[in-house]
């Protein structure tokens, strides 16, 4: 999800954001490419920045909602005010491990971020904007 949102970042950025070297991202980017799911795009000066192919796009999306619906079928069990507290401890939770790795980046590499804050604050965003602070 890191690739689709914002898309356009460079080997470099990318590896950042996912826990990887710059040769392990280029190799990982190396393989992406091959199977038709990004491509390579001359950045700023030296750079090269990886965007996501049609196909690349529809990988996402499709893992996405497969991740989705079991989760919903899950917590479809909960009523609303169950669901709400599962949200709070959840958030308290996304807070904790965001202070033990300290990357919302690394974190949330794998967020749908489409929906994550549908109505909500980020509680991985808060947790970082209270730690500037």
């Amino acid at each position: 999800m890191v690739l689709v949102a914002p898309p356009g970042l460079s080997v470099t950025e990318l590896g950042r954001r996912v826990g990887l070297s710059q040769p392990a991202a280029a190799r990982m980017v190396d393989s992406l490419q091959a199977a038709g799911l990004v491509q390579r795009r001359p950045g700023s000066w030296r750079e090269v920045r990886v965007t996501p192919t049609p196909a690349g796009h529809d990988a996402a999306s499709r893992l996405l909602a497969a991740r989705e619906q079991p989760l919903h079928d899950l917590v479809s069990v909960l009523d609303d005010d169950e669901q709400h507290a599962l949200a709070d401890l959840l958030a308290k939770l996304l807070a904790r491990l965001y202070a033990e790795v300290g990357s919302s980046e690394l974190l949330c590499r794998l967020c749908d971020r489409a929906s994550c804050t549908a109505g909500a604050t980020c509680p991985v965003g808060h947790a970082e904007r209270d730690q500037d602070r």
